[in-house]
């Protein structure tokens, strides 16, 4: 592995992040993406690669093709790829108007799931000009069929799901066990999984030997990569 990297999922409680490095593995909380970031590096060294299970990169009146190309990829897991809001639709509030709005001018409308990222979305945005070190969007439904060769048939939401999840990660040498400290009462078991399969692509950004979709990124308004890594 080159360099420390971390894995972070949104949580009920924030941020959980699953931290890999040449000596541990390490789980933390956080409810601010910048603090987590922080909290981390202070335990483990310095980040080389910060993987994040969030839109990176809005588009000002298009779908992004990192998010078609990623429905098509996942397969039978597909309904967990959302489509976020163009840009000017996330600063608005009000569900009702965004979604007009992002109709008007992405020709969709926004599903109640994606438009309740809103806010870690934009707290990601807000934040990406003074991270620490590389950050890409990473899609943990992606990272696990990656790992097994074919997308996943159980929901994470069940018992099997739940359990292939982990021993894939196992698999990869990510083995999270134990009572996790205060990370293991705060986060849900699908959480924690899916920040570890994010941990696992950021280790192989970090290696050079990830996958993106699309394999050139797109660039908005914004002026950032748009592309989720495998």
């Amino acid at each position: 592995m080159q360099g420390t990297v971390l894995g972070v999922d949104a949580c009920p409680a924030g941020w959980v992040g699953v931290v890999l490095s040449a000596e541990k593995i390490s789980v933390h909380v956080g409810a601010e993406i910048g603090a987590l970031a922080e909290a981390a590096a202070a335990a483990a060294g310095p980040l080389h690669v910060i993987g994040i299970d969030i839109p990176i990169g809005l588009a000002d009146a298009s779908v992004r093709q990192a998010d078609v190309l990623a429905r098509r990829a996942a397969g039978v897991r597909r309904a967990s790829v959302f489509t976020p809001p163009v840009r000017a639709a996330a600063a608005l509030a009000d569900y009702r108007q965004a979604c007009e709005l992002n109709r008007r001018l992405a020709g969709t409308g926004i599903s109640r799931q994606a438009f309740n990222l809103r806010e870690k979305i934009l707290q990601v945005d807000s934040w990406l000009p003074g991270a620490p070190c590389l950050v890409v969007e990473v899609h943990p439904e992606l990272s696990f069929a990656a790992m097994a060769g074919t997308p996943l048939a159980d929901s994470k939401a069940t018992w099997p799901g739940a359990v292939h999840r982990w021993q894939l990660l196992a698999g990869q040498g990510i083995r999270l066990r134990g009572d996790l400290g205060l990370a293991g009462q705060q986060v849900g078991v699908d959480d924690l999984l899916d920040a570890g399969a994010v941990a696992w692509t950021a280790r192989r950004v970090a290696a050079n030997c990830a996958r993106r979709l699309p394999e050139l990124p797109e660039r908005f308004s914004d002026n950032i990569d748009c592309a989720i890594w495998t």
